[in-house]
C-alpha cells in the first residue's frame, strides 16, 4: 500500500513539475489578424443569438443590426483568450467612433463577477461584460473552440471569422474590420 502511495505521489509531482513549464501566451506572440481572419463567402445572416449583460438583462443580436460588430466568444480560463483580450479592448476603443461594437461573450459559469474580476485584474476597459454561460451563442455560430471571433456587417451578415487568437490592436486590424463591416 505504501508503494502505491509513493507512486501516486511521484506521478502527481511529475504532473505538477510539468505544469510549471506551461505559461500563458503573451500579447506579442499573437499572430497578426490578417494571417488568421477567414472571409465567409458568401456572407450569411448571423443567428439572432441571445446573451446576458452584467445586470442580468437578456439582449439579442438583432438589437445591434445597423451597427458593425465583432463578436468574441471567450472565457477567463482560456490562455489564448487572456492574451487576446487586451487587444480587443484596444479595437473596441478604436472602432467605437465608427459605430462598430466589440461584443465579448464570456462562457464562464462564474457569471458577471468572474468577468468583472478578470477585467480588473488585467486592466481591461472599454469592453462590456456580456455572458453566454450555457454556450448557446457558440452553438448557434457552430463554433468548435474558443477564442473565436465573428465579424458581422451592418446588415447582420457574417463577413469573416477567426478561430483562435490574434492581435486586434493594430491599425491594420481596425482597417480590416471597417472594410468588412462596410
Amino acid at each position: 500500500m505504501a508503494l502505491i502511495s509513493r507512486r501516486m505521489m511521484l506521478a502527481a509531482g511529475g504532473t505538477l513539475a510539468g505544469a510549471g513549464w506551461v505559461r500563458k501566451p503573451r500579447a506579442q506572440e499573437l499572430k497578426p489578424l490578417s494571417a488568421a481572419l477567414q472571409p465567409v463567402n458568401p456572407p450569411v445572416m448571423a443567428p439572432d443569438i441571445a446573451f446576458v449583460d452584467a445586470g442580468g438583462r437578456t439582449h439579442h443580436l438583432s438589437e445591434f443590426r445597423g451597427h458593425g460588430m465583432v463578436i468574441n466568444l471567450w472565457a477567463t480560463w482560456c490562455a489564448p483568450c487572456v492574451a487576446e483580450m487586451p487587444s480587443l479592448a484596444v479595437l473596441s476603443k478604436t472602432l467605437a467612433p465608427a459605430d462598430i461594437a466589440v461584443l465579448p461573450l464570456s462562457s464562464d459559469h462564474g457569471g458577471a463577477a468572474a468577468v468583472e474580476a478578470f477585467f480588473r485584474k488585467h486592466d481591461i476597459t472599454g469592453l462590456p461584460v456580456l455572458l453566454d454561460p450555457q454556450g448557446a451563442a457558440a452553438r448557434a455560430f457552430g463554433v468548435e473552440g474558443i477564442p473565436t471571433s465573428v465579424v458581422i456587417d451592418k446588415s447582420g451578415r457574417e463577413q469573416a471569422r477567426l478561430s483562435g487568437s490574434a492581435d486586434w490592436s493594430t491599425p491594420a486590424a481596425a482597417a480590416a474590420v471597417r472594410k468588412l463591416v462596410g
